[in-house]
């Protein structure tokens, strides 16, 4: 038997990019099958679901440039596109996410979130983390909090697992990249990361299909319900939501600033702008928008 095929059929907006149109490749890793994007596309798009579209490429360098492009092509809202392997995957501050084929999800949605304010737009990755936390620990069934803004902690040890990167295109129209660790291995993952997989933390299930479904299902009901309150935090649940998940509420953190500055202290709250506040040592409080937060662990006390 002919060993089976990544399929892709991408949608109109997205065939003139040249996303997977001759990026099929034979599937070799028995312990890494393709998505069935079709068995998806049954499952998420309307009638069944509420995305637009559902396009499922072998390769591509980052699913968030290309459907950039394909939003202002004129791409609906709620057009999904996953790639098996992502060659060129962005996080936030400019780093890389690499992933092996088919070891984990590497996907972008656009949101056209009509009747919510610019400048409530900033939610809209924290929105993506409460959805991605609660799908993983629904359908992984491990421990899954959130580090500030929108990092994915697991396990006893709280390794990264997962990160999201929003990008506003305009119209409004946001792309909300996500990638998500599933199988990859210690070996496979980049050294002194602290990263991990859904795998190595003994997750129930690492199926992706089951796994990106239940994202994108968690994705659309908490994004839904922050459109209709017009992307109030507090009317929405939002707030509420995204505090009861966070990791780094609580914890003595270092926080280093864009400019290059440092910020240490405590991590008290997330403002009405999804901003993180932070007590100093000093005791002024400052709300922070961007910045790259490190958990503070206490040094163990000494032996007697």
């Amino acid at each position: 038997m002919r060993p089976a095929l990544v399929h892709s059929r991408p949608v109109e907006l997205l065939r003139p990019l040249g996303i997977g149109v001759a990026s099929c490749a034979v599937w070799t890793d028995l312990d890494r099958p393709p998505l069935r994007v079709e068995s998806l596309r049954r499952g998420l798009l309307a009638p069944n679901g509420e995305y637009a579209a559902i396009d499922v490429v072998a390769e591509t360098g980052s699913t968030n440039t290309d459907l950039t492009a394909a939003a202002r092509a004129g791409a609906p809202d709620r057009t999904v596109l996953v790639a098996e392997h992502q060659r060129a995957g962005r996080g936030r501050a400019a780093r890389t996410w690499v992933s092996p084929p088919r070891a984990g999800l590497s996907m972008s949605v656009l949101l056209r979130p009509e009747g919510v304010p610019s400048h409530r737009l900033g939610w809209l990755p924290l929105v993506a983390g409460v959805a991605l936390v609660d799908a993983v620990r629904l359908v992984a069934e491990v421990d899954a909090v959130l580090k500030w803004p929108n990092d994915l902690l697991v396990g006893p040890r709280r390794r990264k697992c997962a990160g999201i990167l929003a990008e506003v295109v305009g119209g409004p129209a946001v792309i909300v990249g996500i990638g998500l660790n599933v199988t990859v291995t210690e070996e496979e993952l980049p050294p002194d990361a602290g990263a991990t997989s859904l795998a190595l933390e003994h997750a129930a299930c690492t199926d992706r299909d089951t796994l990106l479904r239940a994202v994108l299902r968690e994705l659309s009901t908490a994004e839904r319900r922050w459109r209709e309150h017009g992307g109030d935090p507090e009317a929405s649940g939002l707030r509420a939501a995204y505090r009861s998940r966070s990791g780094t509420l609580g914890q003595r953190v270092r926080v280093e600033l864009p400019a290059g500055a440092v910020l240490a202290g405590d991590a008290l709250d997330v403002d009405e702008d999804g901003r993180l506040v932070v007590r100093a040592d000093d005791g002024t409080e400052h709300a922070v928008s961007a910045g790259t937060v490190v958990h503070v662990r206490p040094d163990p006390e000494p032996s007697v």
